[in-house]
Order: structure tokens, then sequence, then C-alpha cells
């Protein structure tokens, strides 16, 4: 499974980690750089997160877990994330030649790729809003319409209020892959220590928002950030010329 999402194209089981952990801190400080929280014009945010990688100058300390860290397998799949799409691309080879190593390769990781951004993108700044994180950099939004194709990552909004909750769609109508996937596989064993919003401790920063306002506007709750709030970083983008 772990070497099914590295085929993702993202980068090796530390680097998804790492990534995931340090844009979920960045979202919960008072300030944040906007890379992290998605409020850059549309096309900029999209090459931003599509073609660069932000270098806090003082990013705290993440530390993955031992389980991640210290198999081998995984070990070379952080070295060679790359590499990993290889046998895949033989054996679509085999069978199909090379139009179907550019579809089942080269398409496929720039369409991954473009929606994880694309969905990140919405997630942040149109939807729903069911509750509010007090004093965080930006709020999450639930989407509707997408909760299929994005295996649940739609309904942000919930993740944000929740996120180390397993289940992503909790409302009535919020449908969930992920979390069906999940409970199939904890029938086999092969998944534990599931945890879902009331098995986790209660957070004084969380509110419900007044079902009665209906949708809010990111604006409502997302403070400006000035150059004196916002951590200083450096963002390394590839030379386009």
């Amino acid at each position: 499974m772990v070497y099914a999402g590295v085929l993702v194209g993202m980068g090796g089981p530390r680097r998804m980690v790492y990534m995931h952990e340090i844009r979920d801190w960045s979202q919960r400080q008072p300030g944040c750089h906007p890379f992290y929280i998605h409020q850059s014009h549309f096309l900029k945010d999209g090459f931003w997160n599509l073609h660069c990688e932000c270098r806090l100058e003082n990013p705290p300390v993440l530390r993955p877990e031992e389980r991640v860290t210290e198999p081998v397998f995984y070990q070379l799949l952080d070295k060679f994330w790359m590499a990993a799409q290889l046998p895949l691309a033989g054996i679509l080879y085999f069978l199909g030649g090379w139009a179907w190593v550019v579809w089942g390769i080269c398409v496929r990781v720039v369409l991954s790729l473009t929606g994880h951004w694309l969905v990140g993108y919405f997630a942040h700044n149109h939807g729903e809003m069911t509750w509010r994180v007090n004093g965080a950099s930006v709020q999450g939004y639930n989407v509707k319409g997408l909760g299929l194709l994005t295996m649940g990552e739609s309904w942000h909004n919930n993740h944000h209020a929740f996120p180390e909750s397993a289940k992503l769609g909790l409302e009535e109508g919020q449908h969930d892959p992920g979390w069906w996937l999940l409970v199939m596989l904890k029938k086999f064993g092969l998944v534990t220590d599931l945890k879902l919003p009331h098995d986790l401790p209660a957070r004084p920063e969380l509110e419900r928002v007044n079902e009665q306002h209906g949708e809010l506007s990111l604006s409502c709750f997302s403070p400006c950030l000035g150059e004196n709030q916002t951590q200083a970083a450096e963002l390394k983008c590839p030379k386009l010329f």
C-alpha cells in the first residue's frame, strides 16, 4: 500500500508525511506563508505548489515515527522514489508499448499531482463551513460533489476540525470512500487504531459555526497576513529561462 502511495509521484514515505505535517502545522499558526494556505492568485498558487518548495527560516522539528523511518524498504523508497515508477513502466510497456507508459506513468502522475493541488486550493477557498478553528491562519471548507472523486478529502473543513480522525465525511450525505476502504482493511487486520472525532481530546479553539448563516466566505475568519505576521520563508522555484 505504501508503494502504491509513492507511485502517485509526490515523494517517498518520509517526504509525504513531512509535506502533510508541515502544511498542517503552518495552517494552525496565527500567521502563515501563503504557500501553505493557498491564499495567492489561482495561477500563482498553482505554480508555487506544483513547481516550488517553501523553506522556512525557523521550521518546526518534525520527527516521523520509527515505523516510517526504520524499515529498509521505506528508506529505499525515500531515496529512489522517482525510480519506483520503473517496475510499473516495464509492465505497462510489456502490455501495451510506449502509449501505455505515457498514459500510465507520465499523464497519470501529472493528473494526480495537479488534482491534489486543485482539491487543496478549493478546499481552502470555497465551500461550506461547519467548524471554525479560532486562531488558525486559514479555515478549511467542505466542497460538495467531490467526496467520491477525492476519497473524502474534499470534506476538508471536517479535517481541519478533527485532524486525527480517520473519517472525513462526518455529516449525512458526505460520502467518504477513504473511510470505507479503511473499514474494509481493518476487517482483514491490515489497519488498526482507527480514530473518530469522539475519540479525540477536546479542542478549546474549535467552535461549531451557526448553521443558519449558511456558507461563509474565507475573509470572515482568515486574518490578513502582513510581513510582521508571516514567518520568513524562501521559495525555491525552477528557472524558467
